[in-house]
């Protein structure tokens, strides 16, 4: 990649079309979540290589609970066999995994995984992977509100403390705002993915699906960024 490009601070991906890829393959929808995984693996390391300093991946959303029992319940076991295994590369990669989302309904085992990467890299700085996992920004939304009526009832601020800066540090994860959302597939929606964050993000649609999301493919996405002017609500330069 030229050292010359515009490198995005926080990039947004939403992770879709696991599942038709499989299916087009011939294969269970499964197995587009497993070869998710691999795609994942080598887009972690790109992006710590290119300078990404955070990344936020919708691995899971909120609704996602409504698909067939037998997909989440492979999801759930794929999550901790990554977390676990798979991903035990981010460690020496200097890579700081944070999560966001509720915590419940998720399996025990699901959250002890969880808890277990986040402390084995809470000392790393090269870049942070911000993990979407039943996550929804509806309900991140809710959850906020509801965190800071209580530090307000408790006393612990006064009204005039509440503002943009102070919701964002409020949020599941205080990350800066995305600059930039990518989703896979060609789908061209958001689907309650950080709404709240991505307000002045731009925003790249592929038509290929996550499992052949490459690091190539990644270096595309960073050229057409580097083709927009963000204005950010002002005049155009």
């Amino acid at each position: 990649m030229d050292k010359d490009l515009k490198i995005p601070n926080h990039v947004g991906i939403i992770m879709d079309g696991n599942g038709r890829w499989a299916q087009e393959r011939g294969m269970v929808r499964t197995m587009g979540h497993k070869n998710a995984i691999k795609t994942l693996k080598a887009l972690c390391l790109h992006m710590a290589d290119v300078g990404v300093k955070y990344a936020s991946l919708y691995a899971f959303s909120t609704e996602n609970f409504k698909r067939e029992k037998s997909e989440v319940d492979y999801l759930m076991d794929l999550f901790i066999t990554s977390f676990k295994k798979e991903f035990k590369f981010l460690i020496e990669k200097n890579v700081r995994v944070v999560f966001s989302g509720r915590r419940e309904p998720l399996p025990e085992k699901v959250l002890e995984a969880m808890d277990e990467i986040q402390e084995q890299t809470k000392n790393n700085k090269d870049l942070v992977l911000n993990i979407c996992l039943n996550y929804g920004s509806h309900a991140e939304m809710v959850d906020t509100t509801k965190k800071i009526c209580e530090m307000y009832k408790e006393g612990k601020i006064a009204l005039d403390d509440i503002n943009e800066e102070f919701i964002q540090k409020n949020l599941y994860q205080d990350l800066p705002p995305l600059d930039y959302v990518i989703r896979t597939s060609g789908e061209l929606r958001l689907s309650n993915f950080m709404m709240y964050q991505a307000s002045y993000a731009e925003f790249y649609f592929p038509k290929v699906y996550f499992p052949d999301f490459t690091p190539e493919e990644f270096d595309k996405a960073i050229l057409e960024f580097n083709h927009r002017n963000r204005r950010f609500g002002g005049v155009k330069k």
